[in-house]
């Protein structure tokens, strides 16, 4: 991410996502958060107000640069009003499934580019004395890990917690005029081009560590080449996606999936894809389709952020392709299977690999890139779908004093990907979440059931007992001096500039 004056122009990787944007597959990130008790929406607001210093972007509109000939940068709304992004709904005595239902439909569309890319609905009138916030934030400007960093700044540790830091005096100036801004995109093209030949020069004296870089690359292409060159057996879910949005969700206790691992092995991630597996060959046998000797593709995204990159803003991601066996009908081989998988992916540091090729690609000049954003979408043959697993908070937080009971991640699909899995965990609960289209992948709810039948059959097989998710307790005192801590605030205003 360069800057130069007072904007800060987004970096390839986080401008990708506003160039593959379409109607059908919006590209923002979300979450359903059920809380106990009902949220007064004057109240929040005002919390949210409060907070607005500590997260500059969500007053920033990301703007195209002149001709497209550099990629957006974030320039301040003048007209920036938080009734434009924070929405009150009322679902009296609404299930769950019906607060789901209400959460998708709210998802589905993409969010206005003339504004800050986020929203904020209010839900009241749950059964059970209950209310919900369903959060969309654009993919540009938040990853998952960032995601986190971001729900710890707008939640809070405890029911009555201290006011936040003083807001500083900054200048919200106004865009510069559009001659000027075109220069500035010039001059960050050049800029860029003298940084690519400086590392360039740096790789010619650097000759062992010019070899590395190359290794890593040639790692990456070498494990992932084959897969890419065999063509992938298609789900039913991988067709043009048609918009609209189906979600459906599993909860599961995280004391057990380290029992789990402790049986077992493997890490939490390749718990969560055996699971998958086992869901999937359910589900593609439900469609006549055959498991035996199949594997599922599924892309993975990996954190490649640096200790000093940590609770920044923007995506610093990279992505595994991992083979999952779904007509493997014993839990503890398919368990086994994956974890050689990912542990020779990681031995053969296949992710930086493709981190550095990534970044190779995204030198291409930025009219280049938004220009191939507008083609027509191209068939899919990487990966079946995408499965994210972000590690969230493990003490109970709150919003204006309500209890959060349970954190449901809602994850973008695109690309003929017409279902996607979201995990992530809160307070000693590992949280799925199913993301379909409304036209291809409109059976999730099937797919949920099915991963909850597999992970059963798993914790058996591990030979672990079934435990009682556990009960939303108190932040040690401890736990709530870290969290509540300003450092990681102040960081995150730091990055807008």
């Amino acid at each position: 991410m360069t800057q130069r004056g007072t904007s800060q122009r987004l970096s390839a990787q986080d401008a990708s996502f506003l160039y593959m944007e379409r109607k059908e597959s919006a590209l923002h990130i979300g979450s359903i958060g059920v809380f106990e008790g009902q949220i007064s929406y004057d109240q929040f607001v005002n919390n949210i107000r409060s907070k607005l210093h500590l997260i500059p972007r969500y007053q920033q509109i990301a703007t195209p640069a002149p001709f497209n000939l550099g990629h957006p940068t974030w320039e301040w709304d003048q007209e920036f009003d938080l009734s434009h992004h924070i929405f009150q709904v009322t679902l009296e005595g609404a299930t769950d499934e019906e607060l789901y239902e209400k959460a998708a439909e709210l998802f589905a569309p993409m969010l206005d580019r003339d504004k800050p890319l986020w929203e904020l609905y209010v839900v009241n009138g749950l059964a059970g004395d209950r209310s919900a916030l369903v959060s969309k934030v654009h993919h540009c400007l938040v990853d998952g890990v960032s995601g986190i960093e971001l729900l710890m700044i707008m939640l809070d540790v405890s029911a009555d917690p201290p006011p936040p830091p003083p807001a500083p005096e900054i200048e919200k100036k106004r865009p510069e005029p559009q001659f000027m801004r075109l220069i500035d995109a010039l001059l960050d093209n050049v800029s860029a081009d003298l940084d690519r030949l400086a590392a360039r020069s740096t790789l010619n004296v650097d000759i062992a560590g010019g070899e590395t870089q190359v290794r890593s690359i040639a790692r990456a292409l070498e494990t992932s080449l084959p897969y890419v060159q065999v063509p992938m057996v298609r789900a039913p879910f991988n067709k043009p996606l048609k918009g609209g949005r189906v979600v459906a969700f599993s909860e599961f206790s995280f004391q057990e999936i380290r029992k789990i691992r402790q049986s077992a092995g493997g890490t939490v991630n390749d718990v969560v894809l055996t699971v998958l597996g086992g869901a999937l060959g359910r589900y593609f046998e439900m469609h006549g389709q055959t498991t035996e000797r199949r594997m599922a593709r599924v892309l993975t995204p990996v954190n490649v952020r640096k200790d000093e990159e940590k609770q920044a803003l923007g995506n610093r991601v990279s992505m595994l392709l991992v083979e999952v066996p779904v007509g493997v009908s014993d839990p503890i081989e398919r368990l086994n299977a994956i974890t050689a998988r990912t542990t020779a992916l990681k031995h053969q540091h296949v992710a930086d690999g493709i981190e550095t090729l990534s970044g190779a690609l995204g030198a291409a000049p930025p009219i280049v890139q938004s220009a191939l954003g507008l083609l027509p979408p191209p068939g899919n043959t990487l990966a079946n779908m995408i499965c994210t697993n972000v590690p969230g908070p493990m003490i109970p937080l709150f919003c204006v004093g309500r209890r959060l009971l349970g954190h449901y991640p809602l994850v973008p699909i695109a690309w003929e990907m017409g279902v996607g899995l979201g995990v992530t965990s809160y307070n000693q609960k590992l949280y799925f979440g199913y993301m379909g289209d409304a036209g291809v992948g409109k059976d999730v709810k099937r797919l949920k059931e099915f991963t909850d039948q597999a992970y059963v059959e798993l914790r058996s097989a591990a030979g672990v007992e079934k435990s009682d998710l556990p009960q939303l307790g108190v932040a040690t005192e401890h736990e709530t001096a870290h969290r509540a801590a300003g450092a990681s605030q102040q960081a995150l205003a730091a990055d807008a500039g």
